[in-house]
């Protein structure tokens, strides 16, 4: 029998938690069975090029978001929300595995670093983030819109953007007479005729 006090004797050790997952020193989560590494702006362009080297040799997919609406989402500790992100998806068709890059980008200073000297293919998919969303690309080759006009005022993805801000003209003639012509043209080529 213990000397000690009954308290004592039958309390159980408390566990020691397990560090969370880091890749390359910053937080790596999961999302959808998919691994997320979130990298703050400045060591983006440096953390990238260690993921080459460790096989992720291709990025598929590169977009900004703007989280206007959503400012108290889940982030792992250590990593404090901003506004927008740019979300980037990388391959290592080697060993067939996924990672999805999250870099928070403040609104006051909606700049990120450019890919396309490490990933040529990011080229559009930058200047896409830009013209919908207003995030510069720092040392980009060609940082011009994409979609929109030259001239364009805004960044229509954004969530404070004015929806609507441009009236759309609309002639109930001419609708109603593209659906008569659209009507004869289908009868005329119907192959059961």
């Amino acid at each position: 029998m213990s000397n000690a006090p009954a308290s004592e004797a039958t309390a159980d050790p408390v566990p020691t938690p397990e560090p969370a997952p880091t890749l390359h020193g910053f937080p790596l989560t999961e999302s959808h069975g998919q691994a997320v590494l979130h990298l703050p702006r400045p060591q983006y362009v440096a953390v990238m090029k260690k993921l080459i080297a460790d096989g992720y040799v291709m990025a598929i997919d590169l977009c900004g978001v703007d989280y206007l609406t959503h400012p108290g989402r889940s982030l792992p500790d250590g990593v404090e929300p901003e506004r927008f992100e740019v979300v980037v998806n990388l391959l290592d068709i080697e060993h067939r595995r996924r990672l999805r890059v999250r870099v928070q980008v403040p609104a006051d200073d909606a700049t990120c670093p450019s890919l396309f000297d490490l990933h040529p293919g990011t080229e559009a998919m930058e200047r896409e983030a830009y013209d919908m969303f207003g995030i510069a690309f720092v040392d980009h080759p060609d940082l011009t819109r994409i979609l929109m006009p030259e001239d364009w005022q805004g960044h229509p993805l954004r969530k404070d953007y004015g929806v609507g801000a441009i009236p759309v003209q609309f002639s109930a003639d001419y609708a109603r007479d593209s659906a008569t012509s659209a009507a004869d043209n289908t009868a005329e080529v119907a192959p059961w005729q």
